[in-house]
């Protein structure tokens, strides 16, 4: 039997411009892998953390999380770099990874973020939870567990999903009068096929930064894993050029 790697953290060490790129809720950091290697390419250090509670063969670790816990993962992710001698860093999510990097906008001294199809503003047309228990039965399911003891312990799971979106909810709502406060540069992409999340909400968040420069972009055909669909190369273009745009250093 081949032993399962579980995807891991990773650090591309090259040049004096740091990112940190953030992955989606039931992701990893390989969301944004190729994203990194991009970055990489043309002399950025990138360093991508994973989240409390993703990354595991048990989709209910995620669960037993909270936005407080994912939250400090990225205020870790930043002493990381800090400790390695970047003090200024671009910070940018997918999905999750979005509303982590414009949370840490509001209350973390940082470059400048990005969200990639990211609920940054609270919207009831969200399919994240079906999305979630249909990813749950397919693990559990890959795993070898029989239908019947799968579905014996979804009642839990649904619970303790319910739970922790709401949860979520509150992040974003507690977050939302910010937006207006921030100066920041904020890049903002979002697919127009995204299948999770309202595409519209992308357009209420720039809206809602009337004191930020606003990069914005719109990937008609891409779904909601932006970073590995059809338009990665003109996002990982769109994200380059935002970040040569940046007073580095008070370039």
């Amino acid at each position: 039997m081949v032993k399962q790697t579980l995807p891991q953290p990773f650090f591309f060490e090259k040049g004096p411009k740091a990112v940190l790129l953030m992955h989606a809720y039931t992701g990893s950091p390989n969301d944004v892998r190729m994203m990194g290697r991009a970055l990489e390419k043309e002399n950025y250090t990138v360093y991508a953390p994973l989240f409390k509670g993703h990354g595991t063969v048990e989709p209910e670790d995620i669960l037993a999380a909270t936005p407080e816990d994912w939250i400090q993962d990225a205020k870790e992710a930043l002493d990381f770099l800090a400790d390695k001698g970047y003090k200024q860093v671009a910070v940018f999510g997918l999905s999750l990874g979005g509303v982590i990097a414009t949370n840490i906008m509001t209350t973390e001294s940082i470059l400048a973020s990005g969200s990639f199809s990211s609920p940054t503003i609270n919207d009831e047309k969200s399919n994240l939870r079906p999305s979630f228990l249909r990813y749950v039965r397919h693990i559990k399911k890959l795993a070898g567990q029989t239908p019947e003891s799968i579905e014996s312990r979804m009642v839990t799971v649904e619970k303790n999903l319910d739970q922790q979106l709401a949860a979520i909810s509150k992040m974003v709502s507690t977050m939302q009068p910010a937006y207006k406060e921030i100066t920041k540069p904020v890049f903002i992409a979002q697919s127009g096929q995204d299948e999770l999340i309202n595409p519209q909400i992308a357009i209420l968040f720039k809206d809602e930064l009337i004191h930020a420069k606003v990069d914005f972009k719109w990937y008609e055909n891409s779904t909601h894993v932006i970073t590995v669909g059809v338009d990665r190369r003109e996002l990982e273009e769109d994200v380059l050029h935002f970040l040569s745009d940046l007073n580095w250093n008070g370039e």
